[in-house]
């Protein structure tokens, strides 16, 4: 059962059952586990070897002459630390040694198209403007599952030689081999950089894969699949299998992704839950890169959508959410009175349209090894296969297994996840409750009822994108006053490549292989909005991470809540939706350097001691930097204690990267029942020249904040052209 959990777990992608938890990387000695050892920055001095160093501590802590076993990792290219087995108290000894910032268990983490640049403005071809020679300069490290490196998506037909900044290696393993479009490969899981998960794959044909024509699933989602940045190169770090993502894994991915070269970093791995920054693998890890220059991208975890379960918290990294797009793929189930109910699936078999007869679970129940309650929900070992082999099976729950294990023609289930679609490993359509119940009320009316399920098909649709049930939500429980989720991307019903090496339901009855599939999750959004932040740098080599990031959530499009609390606003979208062309030419940017992130640590009670640890510089910290002043493109702030009325200011400082002699006049936009006061200081900001920087504060002033609810307004820059837009969030948590 464990084993079975495990796996669906992972191969599920959004579905995070409270079942799921992060397990730890516990060694067959009982006494001894594996924890990561972070020591900040690497020192400047030349005599300084870090592997001699962790050798030193852990021969001191443990009294063994040799720790052969003990020292599974260095971290000694772009940051300092190591991975070990200890025992609890030698955890503590080190833990309170001088130079160490942090010391955790070892953890493993949780991994998280035709339509979808289309659907965000990204064109094919000549339709959207592009400057290939950069494109073709620009390396994407993606930190995940491994890659295929067969795959046509991969091919490097047309590619001349690696950029010459590129520092790394393919070391991919047996029968693994690179090209000049698949530049680098590394494993950390002692199985080769090969995907047999299909994860990475997936997200990394998404944000650069090469255009291939007539992809489809079996004919669903048909056309040009391609990544946002085609010309682009690729280096896989294999992080990740089917067991999970270790955390010393993902460190050592990171201490080498930002030594080799990479221009951006894209991860679509979560925690399970929001950690400190010095416990999180992704926020160290991402902390060093961003001040190396490199942009971490990365999911927002699919634990939604209840409030307070976004895991990707840390402001130096860009964290997405997941929406729709336009396409959906339905699944009709037809009944023998004529009523057709639609459901969600992608399911490529369908009856031919042929009526079988219905059962419920209930009423098919191993009487003798479950009771009806569990029979109507399926469970294993519940069903009796004489009444229900041949027959379309009805479930009160998600799970069909147990009746394709007996023999079912056909199943189906309840839908938990509104608008998303699985792979199905048989014919099968998920429905809402609602209508599950009136199929089940045409059983009951029925001495033989019957029913059909049809083979998935497309449905297209002119409404706006809204944010998946999967995606998590904020707000964000580390750093209260940095509103998380950054933005929203394409992550629902995603048609990528895909693994040859595992069936694309992950079912054991599924003995399909194929060349793409479609997946689900901010595991798919992420890399969507990699592919827009390389975009960018096409036309701007010279910006910083912070200024790409600006530019994406400053220019994203308006998303409106469609339900009260903290579901459906800016803890659930952010900045909005991404508009990877719009983006390229933002009029102004907030920029972040890594002084600013020291100050932003200080703010969140580092010590000046641990801030030097972890920056490698000298740091002051006054107690007076407050975290909401962070030059963060959006502006958020949680209220403390019961007073009615409140008045809270940001500060900030914006770029010019428009033209010169500009002039932008504020305005602010108040969110539907958004009861805020909005004065911005000065009201008017005149740049004479690019790249000139000039300051103003925003004071927010109000009453009567329900803790349930926030309260939201824009604020926008405009110079006529441009619209530089930034929420603006207040709120109380309980």
């Amino acid at each position: 059962m464990a084993k079975l959990l495990a796996f669906f777990c992972l191969f599920s992608y959004i579905i995070v059952l409270s079942l799921c938890s992060v397990s730890a990387a516990i060694d067959d000695n009982q006494d001894q586990q594996v924890y990561v050892v972070y020591m900040g920055a690497l020192p400047s001095s030349e005599v300084y070897t870090p592997m001699s160093d962790h050798m030193n501590i852990l021969q001191g802590i443990t009294g063994e002459s040799s720790n052969e076993g003990r020292l599974l990792r260095s971290y000694k290219r772009s940051f300092n630390g190591f991975a070990a087995r200890l025992t609890q108290s030698e955890r503590e000894r080190i833990a309170n040694m001088e130079g160490v910032v942090s010391v955790f268990l070892n953890k493993n983490l949780q991994l998280q198209t035709t339509t979808s640049w289309d659907f965000m403005g990204l064109k094919k071809g000549k339709a959207t403007n592009r400057n290939l020679a950069v494109e073709s300069n620009t390396i994407i490290g993606v930190i995940d599952a491994g890659i295929t490196p067969e795959s046509e998506s991969f091919s490097d037909k047309g590619f001349g030689p690696p950029p010459q900044k590129w520092k790394g290696v393919c070391s991919g393993g047996k029968n693994f081999t690179c090209n000049n479009k698949l530049i680098g490969a590394r494993d950390y899981t002692s199985e080769g950089s090969r995907d047999t998960v299909g994860h990475g794959t997936h997200t990394a044909s998404t944000i650069a894969g090469n255009a291939i024509q007539d992809a489809s699933f079996y004919g669903l989602g048909n056309g040009t699949m391609r990544g946002g940045v085609p010309a682009s190169r690729i280096v896989t770090y294999k992080v990740c299998t089917w067991l999970g993502c270790s955390s010393d894994s993902i460190l050592a991915a990171f201490d080498d992704a930002i030594a080799d070269g990479v221009d951006i970093i894209s991860i679509s791995v979560n925690m399970g839950y929001p950690s400190p920054f010095e416990e999180d693998p992704v926020a160290i890890g991402s902390f060093h890169a961003i001040a190396k220059g490199i942009l971490t991208v990365n999911s927002a975890g699919n634990n939604g959508p209840e409030p307070k379960t976004l895991e990707s918290v840390a402001p130096w990294i860009l964290t997405v959410a997941a929406s729709n797009t336009n396409r959906a793929f339905i699944t009709k189930v037809v009944l023998g009175n004529g009523k057709t109910l639609v459901g969600k699936s992608v399911n490529t078999f369908g009856l031919n349209g042929t009526m079988y007869p219905l059962v419920y679970g209930k009423s098919a129940v191993n009487s003798s090894a479950c009771s009806v309650e569990s029979a109507e929900k399926c469970e294993e070992g519940c069903l009796q296969e004489s009444l229900v082999k041949g027959k379309v099976v009805v479930c009160n729950s998600t799970d069909s297994f147990e009746a394709l294990a007996n023999g079912a023609v056909a199943g189906i289930s309840l839908n938990r996840t509104p608008n998303v679609a699985f792979v199905t490993s048989f014919p099968l359509s998920a429905l809402s409750q609602e209508d599950l119940n009136s199929l089940v009320s045409y059983i009951k009316s029925e001495s033989s009822p019957v029913a059909t399920v049809l083979r998935t098909e497309e449905s297209f649709s002119q409404l706006a994108p809204v944010v998946a049930a999967f995606s998590s939500r904020g707000p964000n429980t580390i750093a209260t006053d940095i509103l998380k989720p950054d933005i929203s991307a394409p992550g629902v019903e995603i048609l990528a490549a895909f693994s040859p090496e595992v069936s694309p339901s992950s079912s054991v009855y599924d003995t399909r292989r194929v060349k793409y599939s479609v997946l689900s999750g901010t595991s798919m959004s992420c890399p969507h909005v990699t592919g827009v932040a390389a975009y960018i740098r096409t036309f701007h080599p010279q910006w910083s991470p912070s200024m790409v990031k600006s530019a994406i959530m400053t220019t994203a499009w308006p998303m409106n809540a469609s339900e009260t609390g903290f579901v459906s606003n800016e803890f659930a979208y952010g900045a909005g939706h991404v508009d990877p062309i719009s983006a390229t030419n933002p009029g102004l940017v907030y920029d972040l350097t890594k002084a600013d992130y020291t100050a932003f640590l200080c703010g969140m009670k580092y010590n000046e001691t641990m801030v030097k640890l972890i920056s490698g510089e000298a740091a002051t910290c006054t107690g007076e930097n407050l975290p909401r002043n962070l030059n963060y493109p959006s502006m958020s702030a949680k209220l403390l204690g019961s007073k009615s009325s409140f008045i809270v200011s940001f500060k900030r400082t914006v770029t010019n990267v428009g033209a010169p002699n500009s002039i932008y006049k504020s305005k602010v936009v108040l969110n539907l029942g958004s009861k805020l006061n909005v004065k911005v200081f000065p009201s008017a900001l005149v740049f004479k020249k690019v790249n000139e920087k000039q300051s103003f504060t925003a004071i927010v002033t109000g009453s009567t904040l329900d803790s349930k609810l926030l309260l939201s307004a824009n604020l926008i820059w405009s110079d006529g052209t441009h619209n530089v837009r930034s929420p603006i969030v207040v709120y109380k948590s309980e």
